[in-house]
């Protein structure tokens, strides 16, 4: 069975601060990370769901209905819609809420870094959601072709003032890629919310995408990709007949794109460790230089399910690191230490 060398934190981590985070995890994890998130605090929390409050103050976007749909922390869930007689092209978005909360944070990773609690060569990672993953996620009809160039420039707005306030040595970008797999497996019960808006193959039109924002991170920046079928209440949108989605559209954006990944990460339901699962990784083709996560730790059976799952994987892909399948920010208040530990505890340090 191969035994898998370091851990990546796909994102979110249930803590109330930044600084809680990268302590906790530098403690536990130590140089099995090569990079580390804040832990997308704050508002962030359940991750896109703070970005229609700030679309909602955008001249020219409206809230679709008179009342607030209230989802955690004071947000609210209402979508959005394009006001009537409005040219999309004509509306200015306000700050995201990306870069503001990208360069606070990387104050408190520099200052542990000083301190020693962070160590040398050790990247400030960054997750990005796609455009795709708002649009599809707030806006319906029409008015998902007409915003998708104004939002996805917003997006790129506030990746390089990411690029501009962080040194590139100490950067990492991980582009948060959910939306798109639901509509690859054109996932039941989503309706209209995974469908695609744009003419010919979806397929197509996703890879484009995809490569486009991985080739917008300069070279000298890394940047990753985590493929994800969403966490709701600890469960996927759709649970995946087996990684043959997940192969197939990550070999065709790595083809695509003009810049290698740096690591891509997959997802594995708990209760898979049967080869079928596993099988079509063999077709993974990735450069020398990726770095392969499988996300396959899971709270409720910890390292011995992981360790179940490690060697499913091994009859199909020499070397990988450990990940959970999704972010861990809306696990159980007092399980994060012991996710953390089981990382630690299935793989190797680099």
């Amino acid at each position: 069975m191969t035994s898998p060398r370091g851990a990546l934190l796909v994102g979110s981590v249930n803590y109330d601060d930044a600084e809680t985070t990268m302590r906790t995890a530098a403690e536990i994890l130590g140089d099995r990370l090569r990079r580390i998130p804040d832990g997308e605090v704050g508002k962030r929390f359940h991750w896109i769901m703070f970005q229609p409050d700030v679309l909602g103050e955008a001249d020219g976007i409206e809230r679709v209905g008179p009342e607030r749909i209230p989802f955690g922390a004071g947000l609210d869930a209402r979508p959005l819609r394009i006001a009537e007689g409005v040219d999309a092209a004509t509306i200015t978005l306000p700050p995201l809420g990306y870069a503001a909360a990208a360069i606070e944070s990387y104050g408190i990773f520099r200052r542990l870094r000083a301190e020693g609690v962070i160590g040398d060569g050790m990247r400030f990672q960054v997750s990005l959601p796609t455009p795709l993953a708002v649009i599809s996620s707030f806006f319906a009809g029409d008015d998902r072709a007409a915003i998708e160039p104004v939002y996805t420039a917003a997006i790129l707005r506030e990746l390089q003032e990411i690029l501009a306030a962080i040194p590139h040595d100490d950067l990492a970008i991980q582009w948060d890629v959910a939306s798109e797999m639901g509509i690859i497996e054109r996932a039941a019960g989503y309706g209209a919310v995974m469908q695609a808006w744009w003419p010919g193959d979806p397929f197509d039109g996703l890879v484009a995408r995809l490569a486009a924002l991985v080739d917008a991170v300069p070279a000298d920046v890394e940047v990753g990709v985590h493929l994800c079928y969403g966490d709701v209440a600890e469960k996927h949108f759709i649970e995946p007949a087996d990684a043959g989605n997940l192969v197939r559209y990550a070999n065709a954006v790595t083809t695509a794109a003009a810049r290698p990944l740096t690591w891509l990460h997959l997802p594995v339901p708990i209760e898979r460790h049967d080869d079928a699962y596993f099988a079509p990784l063999d077709a993974l083709a990735l450069a020398d230089q990726t770095e392969l996560y499988l996300g396959l730790v899971h709270r409720e059976d910890a390292a011995e399910g992981a360790a179940r799952r490690i060697a499913a994987a091994s009859a199909h892909t020499p070397a990988f690191g450990v990940a959970t399948e999704c972010g861990i920010g809306r696990a159980p208040a007092g399980s994060t230490e012991g996710i953390l530990r089981t990382h630690a505890e299935v793989a190797q340090a680099w």
